[in-house]
This record gives structure tokens, C-alpha cells and sequence, in this order.
């Protein structure tokens, strides 16, 4: 590829990130950076959880998203009563009238779909959150022994509410995993708010056209993938990863706070992630700033605090920024350089 094609490659990725952007903003007021982190999930091919109380906008949200790329959209609210089979699909009996014969044939469920919401996924039980596990990791279910392909490109999309317990069902630690991303949605600023209630209490519906095809979405994520990444960034990724584990020298109030750290999926992530970033921001050259910005994302669900964690009030994301700092501690020592440890501070504190 050469100078000029690479040049054409990331403008026309950051220019249709920024379509994606002003087309979910027609619906959805403010959560730029939730948005930003969809989108970096989007191009990184993976799936993400979005957290956050009721009333958020996480639902329509996702919706919107999918609304602004040419992608089938399925939704599916996770109830008590749910089964593996109304997620993935059953195999019925059919009549072939040419032969008489009768024979099995599968009915495709919900889960075949580009974008699939998973809507309150904690409030079904284990046995139909697992019906996701295969689908999430091999695009693909497996139903009477027969194995059927998902479409591609393939994301789940999930949602919780981290507020109300009773009657749910935590996610096992391994199908968290299988989600790259864990957002937090917050509530939007006082502006924010007042632009909300303007603009959905009145008479005007605001329609989203797709800006974004099967296709270009494919070319995009193939382009991800083939981003290179040099050695020392790719180290500073997996050292925040082995540090969760308690290793790479690190700090004793981290050993005293976590029980199980993140394995290495996080540490493919973390540069999965860091590419896609870069590539938003126009840029083919992923540095530490890139790494430190999708490290929140990427690591706090698969943290595990202990009990004096939580007597102390300490906090998955107040471990990854003690996670950040020794890293870029670990990293000034090698650079010898104490102007790059400035910036890599700096970049820290605008991520956070």
C-alpha cells in the first residue's frame, strides 16, 4: 500500500466515524464518549456490555447505532423465562410435499442478525446467557448437532442495570469475557439534559440514514487488523494486563485488593482496541496514549476485588488508574526520557 492510498484509508475511516457520530446524535443527546467507545469496539469486532441505571438511552442507544450502518438489527429482552432456543433458534418439523417425507428444518432465532441487543442480559438465567457464549466467540451456534454460520459482521450489543439485583442472574466471569468492552453510561450534564427534554417532549422525530455499509464496515475492520503496532506499545498493553495478576512489580495496595486479574484476551484487546483508536484520531501510529485510552473499558470487568476492596471502598476503575501510573512509571524507566513520562501523564488524565 502506498503513501497516499494509506493517507485515503484513515481519512475515509475518521470521516465515517464522524458521520456515524453526527447520525446517532440526531436521536441521542450528549454520551459522546460511550459513543466513541462503541465505535472503537465496532471496528475492533468486538462485543461490548453497556452498564448503567435505567432511563439512560442505553436501549435506543444501541438502536440508533445500528440504525446508521446498513446492518440487520434484532433485539431480545432477556426475561426469567427465556430459553436457549428462543435466542438461538430450534428445529421444527416440515411436510416436503414433493416426496412426503417429513424432516427437520432449522428456524434461524434472533441471535442472526448483524447487531443484537441484548436487553437487561442478567435477568435470565445461566443456561440461556450461555446459549451466547459460542455465538460470541465462533460466530456460530450449533443446534441438533448441526452447526450454523452467523452473519458477518457480528456484534452483541448487551445492556444492565447495575442498580437493581433482586431476581437477576450475574454474568460468569467467562462469558464477561467474551465481551471486549464494558461502558459506563452516565448521566448527562445539566445542558445535556435540557437539550433532552427540548427535543423529546416536542413534535419533531429525527430520522437516521444509514452512512455506513456491509462493506465499507468490513474494508475498515480488515484495516485495523492489519495496522501495525510497534514492539514497546505492545509490551506496555500486556504489562497493565500481567499486573492485574500481581506481577511486573506491582504495587502491594493492588495485591491487596485483587483476588483474580484479567487473562490474555485483555491483553488482545488492549491493542485491538488501541489500533482502533488511533485510526479514529487519523493517525496510523499507535502510541501509549492509545493503550491508556480503551484500558478502563477493557480491564474493569475482568478485575476481581476482594472483600477488603470493598470495605475500603476502593474501585475497579481506581485500580486501573494505580495500574496506569506504574505503568508509565516502568516506562519512563526505560525510555529514560522524563519528558515522555509528562505526556503519558497528561494522556492518562484527559482518558480518565
Amino acid at each position: 500500500m502506498t503513501v497516499n492510498e494509506l493517507e485515503q484509508s484513515v481519512a475515509q475511516i475518521r470521516e465515517s466515524c464522524d458521520a456515524i457520530r453526527t447520525a446517532v446524535s440526531r436521536k441521542i443527546v450528549g454520551q459522546s464518549k460511550v459513543i466513541d467507545q462503541m465505535l472503537v469496539a465496532l471496528l475492533s469486532e468486538g462485543h461490548c456490555l453497556l452498564v448503567g441505571v435505567p432511563g439512560l438511552a442505553k436501549t435506543l442507544m444501541v438502536q440508533s447505532l445500528s440504525s446508521a450502518l446498513s446492518l440487520t438489527f434484532s433485539r431480545i429482552q432477556f426475561t426469567p423465562d427465556l430459553m436457549p432456543a428462543d435466542i438461538t433458534g430450534t428445529e421444527i418439523i416440515q411436510d416436503d410435499l414433493s416426496t412426503g417425507h417429513r424432516e427437520l428444518e432449522f428456524m434461524p432465532g434472533p441471535l442472526f442478525a448483524n447487531i443484537v441487543l441484548a436487553d437487561e442480559i442478567n435477568r435470565t438465567p445461566p443456561k440461556t446467557q450461555a446459549a451466547l457464549l459460542e455465538g460470541m466467540q465462533e460466530r456460530q451456534v450449533t443446534v441438533g448437532g448441526r452447526t450454523h454460520a452467523l452473519p458477518a459482521p457480528f456484534f452483541v450489543l448487551a445492556t444492565q442495570n447495575p442498580i437493581e439485583q433482586e431476581g437477576t442472574y450475574p454474568l460468569p466471569e467467562a462469558q464477561l469475557d467474551r465481551f471486549m468492552f464494558q461502558l459506563q453510561v452516565d448521566y448527562p450534564n445539566a445542558a445535556e439534559e435540557l437539550l433532552m427534554v427540548q427535543r423529546t417532549t416536542g413534535t419533531e422525530h429525527q430520522e437516521i440514514d444509514a452512512v455506513l455499509g456491509v462493506e465499507d464496515l468490513a474494508a475498515a475492520t480488515a484495516f485495523v487488523r492489519s495496522l501495525p503496532v510497534a514492539d514497546h506499545v505492545a509490551q506496555f498493553a500486556i504489562g497493565l494486563a500481567r499486573m492485574t495478576r500481581g506481577e511486573n512489580n506491582v504495587p502491594a495496595s493492588i495485591q491487596r485488593h485483587v483476588s483474580w486479574g484479567a487473562g490474555p484476551r485483555a491483553s488482545q484487546y488492549l491493542v485491538l482496541g488501541a489500533k482502533a483508536h488511533a485510526l479514529m484520531n487519523g493517525r496510523v501510529t499507535v502510541d501509549f496514549a492509545d493503550v491508556i485510552a480503551v484500558a478502563h473499558c477493557v480491564l474493569r470487568h475482568r478485575i476481581r476485588l476482594n472483600y477488603a476492596a470493598q470495605a475500603e471502598g476502593v474501585s475497579t476503575d481506581q485500580i486501573i488508574d494505580q495500574l496506569i501510573e506504574q505503568g508509565i512509571s516502568q516506562a519512563s524507566q526505560v525510555s529514560h526520557s522524563e519528558q515522555v513520562a509528562e505526556i503519558f501523564k497528561s494522556d492518562n488524565s484527559r482518558s480518565s
